[in-house]
């Protein structure tokens, strides 16, 4: 198949699984492009299958604000017609849908019928999309979608909570790259964090206030109290400033390392001992995720498509949203027994195997099969 992957090209979880799963459809024999207006950050080397074509927006003066969705149209209907594509899939429904909808109507007037599957990430949905401005535009975009999938099946149950949806979902979950992330030995760097051996517990996020980022700080300075440890916060956003003075506040600035963004996230999660997820809403957490890949157990909130992937009691916890003494005392459990731990630790990563990229890509395919099939049949 040739296909055209319509993604933010940022560290966010839509565009980290647009741009893996485009990667992995490459290494299969289809041939990918990437529409975007950045080169993705995930997409870290090309091959003879992958292919990059970046959405240039005018400045003209008129313009008090970008007419990115317009631009993006544009270039959907220039990549479309001449690189001959089967499908486009476009990830994160604002403004990506809506500006697939307009190419393929300006693609019809070429006789050109292309399918379109958008798939839903969480916050298009649970966030941005339920703002009364976009609603209608969100409605009508993911009702005009050849076909639709969703991260999770709480994503989908809000979805059509949220929206008059008269279109099938189809939940496929996200998924892990094994040949990436894996426990790796990297005794040196464990030992320049924990000299003595602490035990270290990380996070990973893009510091919004829906990641509550306070309260993996909060959890930690319960545990750190218990048991000797050490916090890695690893990402950039606006509620750092915040979490960093929280830190001060409560004297554990010497045992809190704040990272930043980092590219060799597997790095820094083989070294961890335990992933603290506490998050007000999250449509499956993909963070989460990848530190279960590389064996690190997660002490998550139950919201969202977490219960579906963090099994309570195996592969980690699960707590209520705020309950920062039980997500501190669930993970002193874990943390205060090695041999409770081990076992944590293959548990978690036995869950995440469930998820292996191999499992996942042919429902992918499958799917993209079924909607090129229909498209074909309804022009027929």
């Amino acid at each position: 198949m040739n296909i055209g992957i319509v993604c933010y090209p940022t560290f966010g979880g839509s565009g980290v699984v647009a741009t893996e799963l485009g990667k992995a459809l490459g290494a299969n024999g289809h041939r990918v492009h990437f529409i975007t207006y950045n080169r993705p950050a995930r997409l870290d080397f090309f091959s003879e299958n992958l292919f990059y074509h970046e959405v240039t927006v005018s400045q003209y003066p008129l313009f008090d604000f970008t007419p990115y969705e317009t631009a993006l149209a544009s270039k959907l209907v220039d990549v479309v017609r001449f690189e001959k594509l089967d499908l486009l899939h476009v990830h994160y429904a604002i403004p990506h849908a809506s500006a697939a909808f307009l190419a393929k109507q300006i693609l019809a007037t070429f006789d050109i019928h292309i399918p379109v599957i958008t798939t839903l990430h969480g916050t298009d949905i649970t966030l941005v999309g339920k703002d009364k401005s976009f609603n209608p535009v969100v409605t009508f975009s993911i009702n005009h979608s050849d076909g639709v999938t969703a991260v999770s099946q709480s994503l989908k149950e809000q979805t059509l909570s949220y929206f008059d949806i008269r279109q099938e979902i189809e939940v496929i979950p996200n998924f892990i790259d094994f040949t990436r992330f894996k426990n790796i030995s990297r005794e040196h760097f464990k030992k320049a964090i924990a000299p003595e051996n602490e035990k270290i517990i990380a996070h990973t996020s893009n510091f919004r206030e829906v990641k509550n980022t306070d309260d993996v700080v909060k959890i930690f300075h319960r545990i750190h109290k218990e048991i000797p440890s050490k916090l890695l916060m690893v990402g950039d956003g606006p509620e750092r400033s915040n979490a960093e003075e929280l830190c001060r506040q409560l004297s554990i600035c010497q045992d809190v390392r704040f990272l930043g963004k980092q590219e060799a996230i597997e790095e820094i999660l083989s070294v961890s001992d335990l992933f603290l997820m506490p998050s007000g809403s999250e449509s499956f957490g993909l963070a989460a995720l990848e530190a279960m890949a590389c064996s690190v157990p997660v002490i998550s909130t139950d919201t969202g498509g977490l219960p579906e992937l963090n099994i309570d009691g195996k592969s980690g916890y699960l707590s209520a949203i705020g309950d920062v003494k039980s997500m501190a005392e669930k993970g002193i459990a874990i943390l205060k027994d090695e041999t409770i731990l081990s076992q944590f630790k293959r548990n978690a990563h036995a869950r995440a195997k469930q998820f292996d990229i191999k499992n996942i890509l042919p429902l992918y395919e499958s799917y993209y099969q079924k909607i090129i099939d229909k498209q074909i049949g309804d022009n027929l």
